[in-house]
């Protein structure tokens, strides 16, 4: 087999990719290890960036996300019997966030892949990169018990943190970085209608908790547990309760509780690699670099990624910009490490470290009355929320 672009993993990052790759005529392939249904099994982030909302809709997969998905304007901060709202539409020239989920993101891209009639290879075990620092890259896997060989241009690592992308890299030629978390957050899924309008981040002694929702009628809702923390301790039940003593008592009075559809905790921690390519290897989403949830920047990074991978490739083979190639890392890692700043300041400033109240915990409140009192410190918080800027490869 031959293509120009081959792309590792069929995420919502690999699919976006495709998508806009595609649409301009650059022939790509996508092996994906996992099958279809697993991938779309994956319950993960629903807050889509500006910046995200407008690349699907230039890869044209926006039909239902507006049909279907919650414009949001605003979202609240709670700490110290306070509820303080940032206006994110008013802080930062008209710029809001899309609620989608990403489960309904993918599965429009994956939509739109099959109309298209591009090649999407499911359940291919052993993928493997090989020749990366040639001209003549490819990868070899093993697909309904046949060994194939696909040779490629350029390869796209969008397989995620556990994928083989990063691991093909000599770990001589890359450095990493890494903080780790003292906790986690357990998430909870149920069809019962969000108890705001908007997402309520609250700072509480008993620990940081998270309204959010994926539709009018489904909601996610999190709360900070220990790190060594077991889902089976946590009944329904008991979810919710702790979930209302985090909340003020006129949130927590308007609450519907349900069954769970799903329970899981996500460990928190900070990661990168540098740089975010070998060779004719480019490193995307979560293969280069991993946040905390608390700035609903996960999903919004890969997009950033893709986005700067997608105009460098159009402008290799509509232009012969092959100069370009080597500014990919550089360019993604200026708003990475930006978008990393942020989600480890929200974390840092609304998760409790300790219990009992100390020099951290009074730093906090501090901070929190600070930058919410202060015109320019809601629009710090509100520009970094909407998405910076995407960075030019010029």
């Amino acid at each position: 087999m031959k293509t120009q672009v081959a792309i590792i993993g069929a995420g919502p990052s690999g699919l976006l990719l495709g998508q806009l790759l595609h649409r301009q005529g650059i022939d790509n392939v996508i092996v994906e290890r996992r099958s279809g249904e697993y991938v779309l099994s994956r319950i993960r982030a629903g807050v889509l960036e500006q910046g995200m909302v407008d690349l699907l809709r230039e890869a044209g997969v926006d039909q239902r996300m507006d049909e279907e998905g919650l414009p949001h304007d605003g979202f609240e901060l709670v700490f110290d019997n306070r509820r303080v709202r940032v206006a994110l539409d008013e802080l930062t020239g008209g710029s809001k966030v899309m609620v989608y989920g990403q489960t309904e993101v993918t599965r429009d891209l994956m939509e739109a892949r099959e109309a298209a009639g591009a090649t999407t290879l499911y359940e291919a075990d052993n993928v493997q990169p090989h020749d990366l620092d040639s001209d003549h890259p490819y990868l070899t896997f093993e697909h309904n018990g046949e060994t194939i060989r696909l040779e490629c241009d350029y390869i796209a690592g969008c397989d995620g943190y556990h994928g083989v992308s990063r691991q093909a890299i000599p770990q001589e030629r890359i450095k990493e970085f890494e903080k780790v978390y003292p906790f986690g957050w357990l998430g909870l899924l149920s069809d019962t209608p969000p108890v705001s309008d908007e997402l309520i981040y609250a700072r509480h002694e008993r620990g940081f908790s998270l309204c959010s929702m994926r539709s009018a009628t489904r909601s996610r809702y999190y709360l900070q547990v220990p790190l060594d923390e077991k889902v089976e301790n946590w009944s329904d039940e008991r979810f919710w309760e702790e979930l209302k003593r985090r909340l003020p008592d006129e949130v927590a009075a308007k609450l519907v509780t349900g069954p769970s559809i799903e329970k899981s905790i996500a460990p928190l921690r900070s990661y990168v690699v540098e740089p975010m390519q070998y060779g004719r290897l480019f490193l995307v989403g979560d293969a280069a670099h991993i946040v905390p949830p608390t700035g609903a920047k996960g999903l919004n990074l890969a997009a950033s990624d893709v986005n700067t991978l997608y105009r460098l490739m159009v402008k290799v083979y509509q232009e012969g910009r092959t100069d370009l190639i080597e500014r990919y890392s550089q360019t993604c890692l200026k708003r990475i490490w930006k978008a990393e700043r942020f989600s480890w300041w929200m974390t840092s400033m609304l998760h409790n470290f300790s219990d009992q109240e100390d020099f951290n915990s009074r730093m906090q409140l501090a901070e929190l009355d600070y930058v919410t009192s202060s015109k320019a410190g809601l629009t710090t918080i509100a520009e970094n929320y909407v998405g910076l800027p995407y960075e030019s490869l010029e």
